[in-house]
C-alpha cells in the first residue's frame, strides 16, 4: 500500500491512552502478503492459531445466537457495551461518533483506523472484535477502505473486515482479502474468513478448498457460513473428502469427526456413520 499503517502503543486494557504516534517507527514486514510495512501486533492479542489461557477464540461465540459476521450493528453494539465497563463505553461511543461523522479517507490514514488499532487496549481482547467490526460500519468504509486497513493492520484488525465484509460489501469486491485469509494457518483468521461473505461469494472449487483448509487446521466447521446448503449434493467435496480421509488413515493418522460430518451433508442417505470416537 501507499502509506504504511501506524498504531498506538497497546498496553493492558485498563491502562491510560498512548499517544497515537507512539510506534510509528515499530512496524514489522507483512511477508505472507509482501505489502509492506504493517503494525506489530497487539501485545494483548494471542500469537496467531491461539488463544490467551480460559479465553474462546473471537468469532467463535457471538452476541446471542449470531456471529459476528452475522450480527447487525445494534446487536454488536448491545453485545459489546454489556461487557464494557464505563471508561470503555464511553470511548467506544466517543469512536463510533467520530467515525459516522468523518467517514471515508483523510490524509495518509483516517482517524477511524486509529481508533481500530486503539480497541484493543481500550476495550479488551473479549470485545475488541466487535468494536473493531462497530467502527467499519460506523465509518460505511467501502471495499477500497477495508482492503487498506486489511493489508496494513494486524492480525486481529484483519478479522475485524473480514467479519464486516457481508454487511459492508455487497458484490465480490472483497474476495481477494477471503482469498488471503484462506493461504495462512491462523485459525482464527480462517475463523473469520469462512463466514457469510465466503458462503455468497466464494465459487464452488474456492469454497471447497475453504472447507478442506478448515479440516486440516482444526478449524470447526461450525464456523462455515452455509455449509448445510452449500455441501448438500456436492459430489466433488464428497470426493475430495474421501480422498483425505483415505491419505489419513494410510499415514496412519485419525480422521477428523467434522470430515464425517460435512461427508454426511454431502449425500445424507449414502454416507456410513462418524466413529463414534474419531477425532484429529
Amino acid at each position: 500500500m501507499t502509506h504504511p499503517r501506524t498504531s498506538p502503543a497497546t498496553p493492558g486494557a485498563g491502562t491510560a491512552a498512548a499517544p497515537l504516534t507512539d510506534h510509528a517507527a515499530d512496524t514489522l514486514t507483512d511477508h505472507a502478503t509482501g505489502t509492506g510495512p504493517r503494525p506489530a501486533a497487539d501485545p494483548s492479542d494471542p500469537a496467531p492459531g491461539t488463544t490467551s489461557p480460559g479465553t474462546t477464540p473471537p468469532g467463535t461465540t457471538s452476541p446471542g445466537t449470531t456471529t459476528l459476521a452475522a450480527a447487525t450493528p445494534a446487536e454488536l453494539r448491545d453485545h459489546v457495551t454489556a461487557g464494557l465497563d464505563d471508561p470503555a463505553r464511553g470511548w467506544l461511543r466517543g469512536a463510533l461518533d467520530e467515525a459516522a461523522a468523518h467517514p471515508g479517507t483523510h490524509g495518509p490514514i483516517s482517524v477511524w483506523e486509529l481508533r481500530i488499532a486503539e480497541a484493543g487496549r481500550r476495550c479488551g481482547p473479549e470485545q475488541a472484535d466487535a468494536a473493531r467490526v462497530l467502527i467499519l460500519h460506523a465509518a460505511r468504509a467501502d471495499a477500497e477502505a477495508l482492503s487498506r486497513v486489511y493489508y496494513q493492520g494486524t492480525g486481529a484488525e484483519r478479522r475485524a473486515v473480514l467479519y464486516a465484509l457481508p454487511h459492508l460489501v455487497p458484490g465480490p469486491e472483497g474476495l481477494p482479502l477471503v482469498e488471503d485469509a484462506l493461504r495462512t494457518n491462523d485459525t482464527r483468521l480462517l475463523t473469520a474468513a469462512v463466514g457469510p461473505y465466503a458462503a455468497r461469494h466464494l465459487d464452488a472449487h474456492q469454497w471447497r478448498h475453504a472447507v478442506l483448509k478448515c479440516l486440516f487446521t482444526g478449524v470447526p466447521v461450525d464456523a462455515v457460513a452455509d455449509l448445510d446448503h452449500r455441501a448438500e449434493g456436492d459430489t466433488e467435496l464428497a470426493r475430495m473428502l474421501t480422498d483425505y480421509a483415505a491419505e489419513r488413515t494410510a499415514a496412519g493418522r485419525t480422521v477428523p469427526a467434522d470430515l464425517h460430518r460435512v461427508l454426511t451433508l454431502t449425500d445424507p442417505p449414502a454416507t456410513p456413520s462418524a466413529p463414534a470416537a474419531d477425532h484429529g
